[in-house]
Formats: C-alpha cells, sequence, structure tokens
C-alpha cells in the first residue's frame, strides 16, 4: 500500500466535480497548514481547531484565485486526525483546477480513493467496520440504508464485536489458569460454558442475517413486468412510478423495446422494467424485443406477470417464487383475482405495491434489536466467529489446548472484524472502492 503512504500531505475535491454554488477542496497531513500559508491571506498556522478563516488564496505571483473560508484542523481533531485544513471556494471549475494545482505545486500530492479513511483508521479514528460505513453512507439510495449506515458509523458494530469479544476473552482466561496447572495441580474443576457461548453464536449468527435484509435496501432489486400486448402493463408501470412515462395504447404492440427506471418501492430501490408484451407475431422488430423480455425475465429478482381478465387472458401460473400475478382492469371485472388493481380509479394499487414489496423481502427478514450489516465481508467474518465457537463447544469433551485452540480462531475473527487484526491486502481492496476525497 506505498500509494496510501501517509508521511506525504495530501488534497482531493470532496464535492462532485460539477459547477456549483460552492466547492470543497480538503488536505491533510503533516505540516499541511504551514505548506498553504504563503498562498492564503488569512491566518491559519496558530488558529485553533474548527476556526473558519476567511481570506483570499493566490499564487505565487500573488495573482488571487478565489475568495474563500478555510476551516483548520489540529491534529488528534478532524476527520483524519492528522493536521488539516477544508477549503470552503466557489464552485467554478476554473477555481477547483487552479487551487488543485495550487496545492500540488506547493508539495500536497493528490489523495487516492479512500485516503482520508484510510488515515482515520490508521490514527484509530474509526474501526474498519465504521470506516466501511462511511462509503455505505454516500452510496445509499434509500434513507432506511443510510440510516442503518450511519449507526455502523457510529460504532454498532464495533460495541458488538467488543463485547462478544470480551467474553470469549473471560473463558479463554479461565481456561488458560487450567493449562498451567499440570494434572495433579488444578485448582479446580473446569466445565466448558455451554449456555454462555451458545448466547454468542446466537447473537453472531443474528447479526450476521442482517445482511440479506440491509443488501435489498441498499443494492436494490430488478422487477421486469411482463404479460400479454395490452394487459396493462404499462398502466401498471406508469402507476408505480407515479407518472406517465411509458406509452398507454389500446394498439396492441405498442411497447416494442423494454423502457426501465429506478423507483422506491416501500423504501426498497428498483430497477423496473416495462417490457413488450407476448403474442403470435411476424414482426422482426417485436419478436425481437420479445426475446429481450425473456432476457429481461431470466434475470430479474421479480416477475410481475399482468393478465386482463377482460380480454379472456388467463392468470400466470405462480411456478415459482419470483412470480407475481396481478389482474389489471378492476373497475371492468371486479375482485375476482387475489391480487387486482385499476389504473383507472387506482383501486387495488396499495395493495399490488405491498404484494411486491413483501415478495421482494421474503427469506431477508432480520431480527429485531440487532445492528444490521451491509458487508459481505462482515457477514463471512461473523460466521467465522461462530464457527469456530462451535467446535469449540463441540471439543468441550477433548483436551483444553484445544478448546483453547478454537477460542483464539474466534478472537482472530473478530479482530478481522474491527480491523484490529487484518492484511494490507484487504485494506487495499477495501479502501480502493470509496470514493475520490473520502
Amino acid at each position: 500500500m506505498a500509494h496510501y503512504a501517509t508521511d506525504e500531505p495530501v488534497y482531493a475535491l470532496a464535492t462532485p466535480y460539477s459547477p456549483s454554488a460552492l466547492a470543497v477542496i480538503r488536505a491533510s497531513g503533516e505540516g499541511v497548514l504551514s505548506i498553504f500559508q504563503p498562498y492564503f491571506t488569512g491566518r491559519i498556522t496558530d488558529a485553533p481547531s474548527g476556526k473558519a478563516v476567511h481570506g483570499y488564496v493566490k499564487d505565487e505571483c500573488g495573482e488571487r484565485i478565489d475568495e474563500v473560508m478555510t476551516v483548520v484542523y489540529r491534529k488528534g481533531h478532524g476527520y483524519t486526525s492528522e493536521e488539516a485544513f477544508e477549503i470552503m471556494c466557489h464552485g467554478s471549475l476554473p477555481v477547483i483546477r487552479s487551487l488543485s494545482a495550487l496545492l500540488e505545486r506547493a508539495g500536497i500530492r493528490e489523495a487516492e480513493r479512500g485516503e482520508f479513511t484510510y488515515r482515520a483508521f490508521m490514527h484509530g479514528r474509526m474501526d474498519l467496520t465504521e470506516a466501511e460505513a462511511v462509503e455505505e453512507i454516500v452510496k445509499a439510495r434509500t434513507e432506511r440504508a443510510g440510516s442503518d449506515a450511519l449507526s455502523r458509523l457510529t460504532g454498532s458494530i464495533y460495541r458488538e464485536a467488543e463485547a462478544i469479544k470480551d467474553s470469549v476473552l473471560n473463558i479463554l482466561a479461565s481456561l488458560e489458569v487450567q493449562l498451567d496447572y499440570g494434572e495433579d495441580e488444578i485448582p479446580e474443576e473446569w466445565v466448558f460454558p455451554h449456555e454462555e457461548v451458545r448466547a454468542i453464536i446466537t447473537r453472531l449468527r443474528s447479526i450476521a442475517a442482517t445482511f440479506a435484509s440491509s443488501r435489498l435496501y441498499s443494492e436494490g432489486a430488478s422487477v421486469v413486468i411482463a404479460g400479454r400486448t395490452n394487459a396493462g402493463k404499462s398502466s401498471l408501470f406508469n402507476a408505480l412510478l407515479k407518472e406517465n412515462r411509458a406509452i398507454v395504447s389500446s394498439e396492441e404492440g405498442t411497447t416494442r423495446d423494454y423502457i426501465e427506471t429506478e423507483a422506491v418501492i416501500r423504501g426498497i430501490p428498483v430497477r423496473l422494467f416495462d417490457t413488450a408484451g407476448f403474442r403470435e407475431t411476424d414482426g422482426s422488430i417485436e419478436l425481437e424485443g420479445i426475446r429481450r423480455t425473456e432476457e429481461l425475465m431470466e434475470k430479474a429478482d421479480l416477475i410481475i406477470y399482468v393478465s386482463d381478465p377482460s380480454s379472456g387472458d388467463d392468470p400466470h401460473p405462480d411456478d415459482d417464487s419470483r412470480t407475481l400475478t396481478v389482474s389489471s382492469k378492476r373497475d371492468i371485472t371486479g375482485r375476482d383475482a387475489p391480487l387486482s388493481f385499476s389504473s383507472v380509479t387506482g383501486e387495488g394499487l396499495d395493495e399490488v405495491i405491498d404484494a411486491i414489496a413483501e415478495r421482494l423481502s421474503r427469506g431477508t427478514e432480520a431480527p429485531e434489536g440487532v445492528p444490521r450489516i451491509d458487508s459481505l465481508r462482515q457477514k463471512e467474518k461473523l460466521e467465522e466467529t461462530a464457527e469456530a465457537l462451535e467446535s469449540a463447544e463441540l471439543s468441550s469433551f477433548a483436551g483444553f489446548d484445544i478448546i483453547a485452540m478454537y477460542l483464539q480462531s474466534a478472537l482472530s475473527s473478530l479482530g478481522e472484524l474491527t480491523g484490529e487484526i487484518t492484511g494490507d491486502d484487504i485494506l487495499d481492496r477495501l479502501f480502493s472502492s470509496f470514493c475520490l476525497g473520502k
């Protein structure tokens, strides 16, 4: 991880590179305030941490680049816990380019992806689960995903890991007392704490089980609306979006290619597809549209099959968990079908939406009262810890040294979870996926 060398001052644009009212450029590293001071008219080298200083940034020739506010962070404070500053400048692209170029000429290199968070982790500002939560907040697509990530950022997973580690350490410490004595010198009989270990395993499994639910709310799902031509697919598509996104017509074959857009259904982000309807046709364009529909259906997380009872269209059988059959034109046919809606009156639409959300979340239910995770790495480490403890329990009638080995393995997995024990390759892969400026 040579490109993450913490002995070099770094800078990065922390806001999007696009015209805006304001932009923020952050810099961090030993002596970074002294490096920037000659180019800034405000006094920052002796300003207290958290102080915002007004002034002008000038180039080497004394020409003004921009009027800015510079926030000072002393060592031990701020995001990275290093000496740092943040420039709040006008969001003009020429200004951003000029300030960036000036910082580089002054000896502050551009940061790599995730380098600020890496430095925060290395300086003990946060553990690895909190560091992962930073990027999860940035990428959150729904309020639920953002709220869960914020909980992890404030240490919910770390606190759980520390509590479990303390419990395992106490068990290991009581066991190692036995290992320190010979067989004839053991002060008292040691009994494996089955109830305590089983409670820890249950807690670990409960936290790991939240992964599926969290991933659904952060990554979302692919939902394809399919059915015969003129069945009401586009009407449902528009109703779910609450806008006239797809053309609705009584003429069959109106949709010849799929339309896709993003939507949020009961807090779940979805990629919603309106597709070409099925029917017998000789048209090459329509046939291609049907082929694409079938291709989308193969990859979909959920297929909403829309049928029109008024035309004699038979409902599609729910042959697997990915298919949800919905009848259209409820205002004409009444409520004969188990699940139906009317795009004219809006009747049944809430029921359809509830059914979609229920089907998408089926099998991802998470236990209440446990912190949620959205990291496959964290899920694997939690499961590894649980497996090590289960092995210790299964070995409870074996030698103490074997039990101690499995307890040590559990502690090692917990250490990898929080980053107390980790390799450079893991850190490199994790932080390099971050956005610039974080």
